[in-house]
């Protein structure tokens, strides 16, 4: 079979492809192709305008595809301020899980921290971020010991800690896991996630950053985050 019987007679197909199309056809097919392209024009410029700006090279932190909600939560400060999410609003937060007895995963990662905190102050940029230090060795980082331990490394880290459930609660709610063991001869062992979680000026769960923690590039992410358009 040809291709012209495949469409049947030629002069049959070429006759009503060139008949009149009725009035009433005419106009509907215009105001479907004015709406469409209305409709184009008004999401290219919705995008402009509010559209979020593309997300921004960063070289240490991990972020996530979305934005994850936090539960309200409640700790105790150092100073005995309660510690909750509304405190994690306004700014940008770096908080790290970990407690003063640890030998030596918990001074590095703060001794980086303090790296950190040193070149966001050369930026001027500390207003819009805030360090925390969160212990889950409540029973021996009292108040007074975990308030001391953290401000060897700066005095501008915020140091809390809670009870073992609010504790498990917002770990949980973040990612991330503890554990603390008792030995026969009284040894306590704590385990921790080593990674610092990134919270949004929203209050929201936003990313990570994994060890080992390189100074200079996690003070780089976070000024590319504190100044980005709407943060």
């Amino acid at each position: 079979m040809s291709d012209t019987a495949s469409i049947g007679d030629a002069a049959s197909y070429n006759d009503g492809m060139n008949r009149s199309v009725p009035p009433a056809h005419r106009s509907f097919v215009w105001v479907v192709l004015v709406g469409a392209l209305a409709a184009a024009l008004g999401l290219w410029f919705g995008n402009r305008q509010f559209g979020r700006p593309p997300a921004a090279t960063l070289e240490a932190a991990v972020l996530y595809p979305q934005p994850r909600a936090v539960p309200d939560f409640q700790l105790t400060r150092t100073d005995g301020k309660p510690l909750t999410l509304a405190d994690w609003r306004g700014h940008w937060n770096v908080v790290y899980f970990g407690y003063a007895n640890c030998p030596d995963v918990c001074p590095t990662t703060l001794a980086s921290f303090k790296q950190v905190w040193k070149e966001l102050g050369e930026r001027g940029l500390r207003d819009r971020v805030a360090i925390d230090f969160i212990s889950v060795d409540p029973q021996r980082d009292t108040a007074e010991l975990l308030g001391k331990y953290v401000a060897f490394f700066s005095a501008d880290f915020l140091a809390a800690t809670g009870t073992d459930a609010q504790l498990t609660a917002l770990t949980r709610s973040l990612g991330l896991v503890y554990s603390r063991t008792t030995a026969a001869d009284g040894t306590i062992q704590v385990d921790h996630s080593g990674s610092a979680v990134i919270i949004d000026p929203q209050g929201r769960l936003i990313g990570i950053f994994r060890p080992p923690f390189a100074p200079a590039a996690v003070a780089g992410d976070l000024v590319t985050l504190a100044t980005s358009p709407g943060t």
